[in-house]
């Protein structure tokens, strides 16, 4: 009777044993990377904060990777991180040195196509914000010239003072083309610091200047950015690039990255850069509030 017992008693754990591994989630531990720049600080922390409160994924952030691109996407290959966010224009011309940048739509599905053929990796949705240049004025000259578009500034450029930092003067998508574009003939050019752009055009030292479209100070700035109404701009949409190796071991990722697609605006990726590098909010609580926001997080998580 007591062996019979002990056999049973055998029988017992390992049927729990079994039932429990079948039971238990996915654990483990993934690596995002970030460029060295604000706005990848947030989403780093977006996309760690969703990933550690919906799954049993503990996620290593390594934020501002010098060289950005250059340097993650090939650790990428190598699996010394599993994620990170890209923006479509780089992936495009710095990755895939391709020329010119197709529509929206058609650029995303080339992209997935050649980065899975090609990489083994896989873009998952895209952020919804665009950060790209943009040519910003004073909101009262901009409505005392009439001026709306760039197209429209041609015809009064002549009259005003142009500035940005040194290194779009050199782009070859820079400054020259943009004047060739809309036919710009502006009586001065000046080379402003990217930290003093903002302060120079406020107390009238500049008429127009280049912004990004997220730039953090843009949401406090009495500006408006020109329309770009030949698309002179290169697209700069923001979205997860992911190895698939990942994806295949932690399948339950994926829906986790979909939730972060569409979800940020130009205007909302303005105020949260402006959260940390103006009211001095760190990147967890900015990311952290922002989730709330919208409903991804509960305020206790």
């Amino acid at each position: 009777m007591k062996k019979r017992m002990t056999a049973w008693g055998l029988l017992f754990v390992i049927c729990a044993l079994m039932l429990g591994g079948c039971a238990s989630k996915n654990t483990g531990k993934i690596t995002i990377a970030t460029k060295p720049m604000t706005e990848q600080f947030v989403l780093g922390e977006m996309l760690k904060q969703l990933i550690e409160v919906q799954t049993d994924i503990k996620v290593e952030l390594t934020k501002g990777i010098g060289g950005g691109t250059s340097n993650i996407h090939p650790a990428l290959l190598k699996g010394d991180f599993d994620l990170y966010p890209e923006y479509t224009g780089t992936a495009w011309n710095f990755v895939l040195k391709r020329g010119e940048i197709p529509e929206e739509e058609e650029l995303l599905a080339q992209l997935k196509e050649i980065y899975m053929q090609d990489y083994d990796l896989k873009w998952v949705g895209l952020y919804g914000f665009n950060n790209t240049f943009a040519l910003t004025m004073r909101q009262e000259q901009a409505e005392e010239l009439g001026v709306t578009t760039l197209s429209e500034l041609g015809g009064v450029s002549g009259r005003l003072q142009f500035g940005s930092s040194y290194d779009f003067y050199e782009r070859e998508d820079g400054y020259d083309a943009l004047c060739d574009t809309y036919g710009l003939k502006f009586k001065k050019t000046l080379d402003i610091d990217i930290g003093l752009k903002y302060a120079a055009i406020e107390s009238g030292e500049l008429d127009v200047m280049t912004s990004f479209t997220t730039d953090g100070l843009l949401h406090v700035s009495n500006l408006k950015i020109l329309e770009d109404d030949q698309n002179f701009f290169k697209t700069y949409y923001c979205g997860t690039v992911v190895r698939n190796e990942t994806l295949k071991k932690y399948p339950e990722l994926e829906p986790v990255f979909m939730q972060m697609d569409g979800l940020i605006s130009n205007e909302d990726m303005s105020r949260l850069n402006y959260e940390v590098e103006e009211e001095k909010k760190s990147e967890q609580e900015v990311a952290r509030e922002f989730l709330i926001e919208k409903g991804l997080l509960e305020a206790d998580e």
